[in-house]
């Protein structure tokens, strides 16, 4: 089976609706110089369209994605989150380099917020760049419904560009009626791909049409705040520059392939020069899964050309943020295998792990759930051959432990017939290798996507004190225990 398959599912279900997003309800959020508030709630959305019937979401200020957050680099945030749902969530401000306390992560960095009650994250953004926001508490579930945002920190200089765009990606997994589908932390979601949708939106929008004009060069930060689609997406007409890769700039070049590879929770800022006729649509295709391309959103030329704001060379490299250089000479080196999952082959030890390949694994996974039930809280993936499921926990102890300043190389390598995403909490990391080939273009990342039986070699500077977790961003891998906590002391 081809990892990259969702099944038997038709194009007719794999993309549902083709018109912009209504929210009936639509609160913005409450900024003033000093304070962000944010509040999770139960909230409407027309996801399929105007003239569809609406879905039942949970949002932050009712907004669907949640309000583009945009901090300064360098200048002290605080962010005061309200709890209106009937369970108990978190934040996590994912890609920023955050104290630990402020991480998000129920159990092992913060007490989670109970239905009813506030918490107030402060913490000072140290990288300019795209990053997001999402709830890490039932988190399969919770993103799953919409709690999700983007945060832009800007630069203390302006890029020169015409104009800044941001597309935050959802997928959706709806029924016919337009209601979310039930079935959160189904085994065969665990097992394999994880919940792959049939609706995807840009900005709250299906099938959305970005407005441009011929001549003007523009930022297009991108965001993937799927649950577990991978997207591989053609400009068509165009020819994107990559300058920065999870927030962090990177040296400026063309996609590999022409296009521009994103897992859940990556994001790519990219340049393009719009050089198409006035008054044509050019259409931005995602083509990653086999025999299911579609259109994720659309270019519409207006009949006049811009004037520009800047020289048409303007130079594209941004400034680099203040990351430590990890020294490979000295870096301790540690290895970490992924295992489990369908077809993997893998044995998975410790917390109810389970041995024997496939069979072993169906048996686990059906052991304690029957043969309906779902793979919540199972152990289907496992790090070194030991599983952490859930959200997080007090109780998670780490497998790996640094001096605090301590360079460090850890050589992933993916042992199973799946994607993963690996994500890495509070800090960036250099990704040095692939597979024995150097990366090129100085790629800092937060997480990282690996296909199936990739080793792949990341380095960084444990500076940043505490407990933080490594894991799958596929939520339903580190539901199921792809997920482990490194220790900077």
């Amino acid at each position: 089976m081809d990892p990259r398959s969702i099944g038997a599912m038709s194009r007719r279900t794999f993309l549902i609706g083709a018109s912009t997003v209504t929210l009936v309800a639509s609160l913005r959020a409450r900024a003033d110089a000093s304070e962000i508030r944010l509040a999770a709630a139960p909230a409407k959305a027309s996801l399929l369209g105007s003239n569809r019937p609406q879905t039942g979401v949970w949002a932050y200020n009712g907004e669907i994605p949640g309000p583009a957050l945009r901090l300064r680099q360098g200048e002290p945030a605080r962010i005061v989150v309200e709890n209106r749902l009937a369970e108990e969530t978190t934040v996590h401000w994912h890609g920023v380099r955050v104290p630990n306390a402020m991480d998000g992560v129920p159990g092992l960095t913060q007490p989670p917020i109970k239905p009813g009650e506030s918490f107030a994250y402060e913490f000072t953004p140290p990288d300019a760049g795209t990053f997001w926001y999402h709830s890490h508490a039932d988190s399969l579930v919770q993103l799953g419904r919409g709690l999700s945002g983007a945060i832009i920190v800007k630069e203390r200089e302006p890029v020169a560009v015409d104009r800044d765009l941001l597309w935050l990606v959802s997928d959706w997994r709806l029924t016919e009626d337009g209601e979310i589908a039930a079935g959160f932390g189904g085994m065969m979601d665990a097992g394999m791909s994880g919940r792959v949708g049939n609706v995807v939106t840009v900005n709250g929008a299906v099938a959305m049409e970005a407005p441009v004009r011929a001549g003007e060069r523009i930022r297009l930060r991108l965001v993937n705040a799927a649950l577990a689609r991978i997207m591989a997406l053609r400009f068509d007409g165009h020819s994107p520059v990559v300058v920065s890769l999870d927030g962090q700039p990177c040296e400026p070049h063309a996609p590999e392939g022409g296009r521009v590879l994103l897992g859940p929770a990556m994001r790519a800022d990219l340049v393009l020069d719009m050089h198409g006729d006035p008054g044509r649509r050019y259409d931005v295709i995602d083509d990653f899964y086999d025999g299911l391309s579609y259109r994720l959103a659309r270019f519409a030329y207006g009949e006049k050309p811009s004037s520009r704001d800047h020289a048409s060379d303007a130079p594209l490299v941004l400034p680099r943020n203040p990351l430590p250089e990890p020294d490979l000479a000295t870096a301790e080196r540690h290895d970490l295998a992924l295992q489990g999952g369908m077809m993997g082959g893998g044995a998975l030890a410790g917390m109810g792990g389970m041995k024997g390949g496939m069979n072993g694994m169906m048996g686990g996974m059906m052991g304690g759930m029957g043969m309906m039930g779902g793979a919540r809280n199972a152990a289907v993936w496992a790090i070194n051959g030991q599983s952490m499921t859930g959200d997080g926990a007090a109780e998670m102890k780490p497998s790996l432990t640094f001096g605090r300043g301590r360079s460090v190389v850890l050589t992933l390598r993916n042992q199973t017939a799946w994607w993963h995403p690996m994500h890495l909490h509070g800090h960036s990391f250099r990704v040095l290798t692939r597979n024995g080939a150097a990366t090129p273009h100085r790629q800092w990342r937060d997480t990282v996507l690996m296909a199936p039986k990739d080793v792949v070699e990341i380095a960084f500077v444990a500076d940043n004190p505490g407990d933080w977790m490594l894991h799958c961003h596929v939520m339903d891998h580190q539901m199921t225990g792809l997920m482990t906590v490194l220790r900077v002391s």
